[in-house]
């Protein structure tokens, strides 16, 4: 029936479903989410598309002339340089060559940064980079905030974007279900609006919510009641078998929340992307082995205490054909592989089938397992084209570690990155300072490790920890138990942390200040630091290996 209904819709040129990916993330490759969520409905027959809105929007806000209107008759010297600059950085964040120089990447990131904060919206209080979104004046935790942007009470800098582009598009697809999946705090404003233009725009449309973010909701919007008004409905985890149903003429997991992880698909379509056009030196593909994490035990992660997705895995032994299959059908060599951690048999898998990944390249998350203190593995997975593995050391101390049930031993750490390092491959390590029970003998800990290892480790994270509204645990003081904090009611019940006390003089201020004095203030971390991708991060690192010449 589901096909049947399908193939009616195509024969009246009209869509079943329509996907949007909105604004605002890093514009480096095409979304996943959306990606799997197209290959899974035309496969069962029906007709769906899909739109980077993301993207688009980017570029919308990126052209000369929008650029040099928002910057004003007068524009500060800086402005105006960055004005002048943004068409030539475009082209050149596109191009093989700045990955060559990373002095003249870094000079294109500043100026489309600097390009970009010429578009402040109405009031002066958005701030929109190439990684980030902000508005000084509505929250994305704040029910309240949210129905004046999908009312059309406030507007956002990309209201023009909506108006001029996208929404004409739409009115053209005519399609009987949209889609809007918000994995990103910074996408939520941004959705809202457009959820509320395509309300008042296509009434007959169901719009539907989904996405990481909702489903951090989840809890949340059913211990409150708040309903979003421009949504038809919500999702919750995958979306595969709740689209399907929706377009087939059915109506799962009840009238408001859709929730239903039966299907899981991992092959994406990427057709609707214009590959050329994302800010890369070259195309990436994003793809997945697995949804969820097969460790989930990390007490700080909301992978453990409020996972967004049920733990699954593609075929460990066919996922290495599945990347050759993309590289062929889109011609990209580079790959980002999105688990939260690559599952360890998919890792045996491709060493197994290195012959199969030859001339291709990638790189994502590991856990600091067992398998990688293998140097013949480690040297296996460099000749699939390993460029970087992204690991979560978390803390230097051991005991820390244990409590936090991290799973991982700090010598066995140690050994990793010297086998990484021998092979070739750039280790991007991620660190958190203000863990609930750290000290500073802990913190001196990390970063003892960090600087005994500086040769070694090809990119640095150092942030303090978030931690999950709905962590608990032996492992939290009493008073981070008990404690409300950001969103967990008042003027902002969607928020998704709240805070730790400083206990014992130490706390997330302390930590704050130790990154600064002490781990930036060593020359070796600052050195690691500094070669870091401004802006893109992770999404760029591997295009700048450890090492290699920085250019001019």
């Amino acid at each position: 029936m589901q096909a049947r209904g399908g193939v009616r819709d195509r024969r009246r040129g009209r869509v079943d479903v329509l996907l949007i990916h909105p604004p605002a993330v890093k514009p480096a490759e095409p979304p996943l989410g959306t990606a799997v969520l197209l290959s899974h409905l035309r496969r069962r027959g029906f007709r769906a598309e899909a739109v980077d809105a993301n993207l688009e929007a980017y570029l919308y806000l990126l052209a000369e002339d929008r650029v040099s209107a928002a910057a004003g008759p007068a524009p500060s010297t800086h402005l105006r340089r960055s004005v002048r600059n943004s068409s030539r950085s475009l082209s050149r964040l596109r191009s093989p060559a700045p990955a060559g120089s990373f002095p003249r990447y870094a000079a294109a990131v500043r100026h489309l940064n600097g390009a970009l904060s010429a578009h402040r919206g109405p009031g002066g209080s958005e701030r929109l980079t190439l990684g980030d979104y902000t508005n000084a004046g509505l929250s994305e935790f704040s029910p309240a905030d949210l129905a004046r942007v999908a009312s059309g009470e406030e507007e956002t800098i990309f209201s023009g974007y909506f108006r001029e582009i996208l929404l004409p598009r739409v009115d053209r697809m005519r399609p009987r279900h949209i889609a809007i999946s918000v994995n990103y705090r910074h996408q939520v404003l941004p959705a809202f609006e457009l959820a509320g233009l395509l309300r008042r725009r296509l009434p007959a449309a169901k719009v539907l919510g989904g996405g990481g973010m909702f489903t951090s909701w989840r809890s949340g919007l059913r211990r409150t009641g708040v309903r979003f008004a421009p949504f038809d409905g919500i999702g919750f985890g995958p979306g595969e078998t709740a689209l399907s149903a929706l377009a087939g003429g059915g109506s799962p997991g009840g009238e408001r929340y859709l929730e239903d992880g039966e299907e899981i698909e991992f092959l994406p379509d990427y057709g609707f992307a214009p590959l050329a056009e994302y800010l890369s030196p070259e195309p990436v593909l994003p793809v997945a082995a697995s949804r969820g994490c097969y460790w989930r035990k990390c007490a700080f992660c909301p992978e453990a205490v409020a996972p967004t997705h049920p733990y699954r895995a593609a075929d460990a032994r066919s996922f290495p054909s599945l990347l050759r299959e993309l590289s062929r059908r889109y011609g990209v060599n580079r790959f980002h592989l999105t688990d939260n951690a690559i599952p360890p048999g998919v890792l045996r898998s491709m060493a197994d089938r290195g012959k199969l990944l030859e001339g291709l390249s990638w790189h994502g998350f590991a856990r600091f397992g067992r398998e990688l203190l293998d140097p013949g593995f480690v040297s296996a997975l460099a000749a699939t084209g390993c460029a970087m593995l992204q690991l979560g050391l978390e803390s230097g101390s051991q005991g820390l570690l244990d409590r936090m049930g991290k799973g991982t031993r700090v010598a066995d750490a140690s050994n990793v990155l010297s086998n990484l390092s021998r092979a070739g491959i750039a280790a991007y390590v991620y660190v958190m300072l203000g863990i609930p029970g750290e000290t500073r003998d802990d913190a001196e800990r990390t970063r003892s490790f960090l600087s005994e290892h500086a040769g070694e480790i090809g990119f640095l994270n150092l942030s303090i920890l978030n931690l999950p509204r709905d962590a608990a645990g032996p492992w939290l003081p009493v008073d981070a138990i008990s404690g409300e904090g950001e969103g967990t009611g008042g003027r902002e019940p969607l928020g998704l942390y709240r805070p730790v006390p400083p206990r014992d003089g130490w706390g997330r201020a302390q930590a704050r200040r130790f990154i600064r004095e002490r781990l930036l203030g060593d020359p070796s971390i600052r050195a690691i630091v500094a070669r870091t991708p401004p802006g893109f991060t992770s999404n760029h690192a591997f295009f700048f290996p450890p090492g290699a010449s920085p250019g001019g």
